[in-house]
């Protein structure tokens, strides 16, 4: 048994490094077989999997993607030749919006039909182990839609790309490798920007990208009805799927991506169950638009999304474009195990909190606060006039009246529309001297005499300060309270789940 192991190990090193040398792939990676991490072997669990629902390890596999759902499948074709459900990964991260890429550097991960052979795996990743998704094919290149390197990788890091955990990774690189073991000479990956139902459908009716997932949804309803690998094709700019040569035609058609297409037919047991599932399809989308299904917002400046999953145990974690009324969804995850291991490295989208942000808001006025100290109240005395030493002390002792009768307002200052504040008569500047002697004159040890209790804040400023936005999370959550300014909002605690998901709910 154990020759018989080493002996197809390394008559696959030899296939998989021919194939790589062929595809002209860089020569210093190392083959699938002979790479410590890449030759994991597939789980005891995964396996009696396989075997429960009548798949052979090396078979070929099939993945679809969704982004909203954040969710990868693997398909795997079963012993009658038609492909099942094996296992669903959520996805740990992913970048962009809903919608295609289209040019290098926009950080959008690529949507719609791809092909990958053994030469897009990568065992020596950067990011734990990787398989090049095959951005751009055919389509984008007719369209000059550029980028490159877009993978589907570990690290739960992702800038373009789709990141899973790398145990993920590691499980569905092992599922590849045993699928080209088996024979298979690549695999289809199929990435949607969400479950192509009548729901979605009619949820994004708007979106500017409609019809170029009208387009890949008929390769998404092929698979659906035949369950087998939909045959992609393209031309005239377009996507075409599971074309056969025309029954007069002496020869099987030949596709260019920009050229006009060729002559070519769909078998009709395909081309009807594709058109009654296409029916069906339309017929409840027209009912969901007539109801009034809401339209769904444009997501702008949300980069990307994350499995709920993940969101909940990663501190300001956010499902992002995938984001509901799930709150406490996320509080019960929080709870359970995630699938794989999260680095301290991942950068959850933010939370689309859009709706609030639509609605027009004025600035608040806010009223300032006095200080808590004693006020002086030589600060709001009008100027005094010049004298003698014994006629400043007559005057602020209430002896003289001259003072008093010159801070009395003219008349035409009743006009304004503040009025002035009325002077202070000579016994409250007296009161006032008094106590302010006796609080200077205090020992720091003993409490003031006859302090006077601070002022109750004034309705009026009790309810502008209410309408205050809440201070963002301070990132020295630990201070204590003495740095607080006085009629600041509180700042939470950065470890409570409720306050950093209660703007969600």
């Amino acid at each position: 048994m154990n020759s018989r192991s080493l002996a197809r190990a390394l008559l696959a090193s030899v296939a998989l490094a021919v194939s790589i040398v062929l595809a002209g792939c860089d020569t210093d990676q190392v083959s699938l077989a002979t790479n410590a991490k890449a030759n994991q072997p597939v789980s005891p669990k995964l396996i009696a999997a396989m075997g429960e629902k009548d798949m052979d390890l090396n078979s070929p596999i099939l993945i679809r993607l969704f982004k909203q759902e954040a969710e990868l499948e693997i398909w795997k074709q079963t012993r009658s030749g038609q492909f099942a459900l094996l296992k669903t990964y959520p996805i740990c991260r992913w970048s962009g919006d809903l919608g295609p890429k289209v040019r290098e550097g926009d950080r959008q991960a690529p949507e719609g039909f791809y092909s990958i052979n053994p030469s897009q795996m990568n065992p020596q990743s950067a990011y734990y182990l990787s398989f090049n998704t095959g951005f751009p094919n055919a389509f984008d290149r007719a369209l000059g839609r550029t980028g490159s390197q877009l993978m589907v990788h570990g690290d739960c890091s992702s800038r373009g790309c789709y990141a899973m955990t790398d145990e993920q990774i590691a499980e569905i690189y092992s599922l590849g490798r045993e699928s080209f073991f088996g024979g298979q000479k690549a695999f289809q990956f199929q990435a949607y920007p969400f479950r192509m139902t009548p729901v979605n459908m009619a949820k994004h009716r708007n979106n500017p990208n409609m019809a170029f997932w009208k387009m890949i949804k008929e390769g998404y309803d092929h698979f659906e009805v035949t369950r087998q690998e939909p045959k992609v094709d393209f031309c005239e700019k377009k996507y075409v799927f599971d074309a056969a040569k025309a029954p007069d035609a002496k020869r099987d058609p030949v596709f260019d991506a920009s050229a006009k297409c060729p002559a070519y037919v769909i078998p009709e047991d395909i081309a009807s169950a594709v058109r009654e599932k296409e029916q069906r399809d339309e017929a409840e989308y027209s009912k969901l638009v007539a109801r009034g299904t809401p339209v769904a917002r444009m997501n702008t400046g949300i980069d990307g999304g994350m499995n709920k999953v993940f969101a909940a145990k990663i501190p300001e974690g956010s499902t992002g474009l995938s984001e509901g009324a799930e709150g406490n969804t996320l509080q019960m995850l929080a709870m359970s195990k995630a699938p794989g291991t999260i680095p301290g490295t991942v950068n959850p989208p933010k939370p689309n909190l859009e709706p609030a942000a639509s609605a027009p808001q004025e600035e608040p006025v806010v009223a300032v606060s006095a200080p808590a100290t004693n006020t002086r109240v030589a600060s709001v005395q009008p100027a005094e006039k010049s004298g003698g030493f014994f006629s400043n002390i007559g005057r602020k002792m209430g002896f003289s009246t001259a003072d008093t009768t010159a801070t009395t307002p003219p008349p035409q200052a009743t006009a304004s529309v503040t009025p002035a504040p009325a002077a202070p008569s000579t016994a409250s500047k007296l009161k006032a001297a008094v106590t302010h002697l006796v609080h200077r004159d205090t020992p720091k040890d003993k409490p003031a005499v006859a302090a006077r209790p601070a002022e109750p804040a004034k309705p009026a400023e009790t309810k502008v300060a209410a309408t205050r936005p809440a201070l963002k999370p301070s990132v020295n959550d630990g201070a204590g309270d003495s740095g607080q300014m006085a009629g600041a909002a509180p700042v939470v605690s950065s470890n409570s789940f409720d306050s950093r998901f209660g703007a969600l709910k």
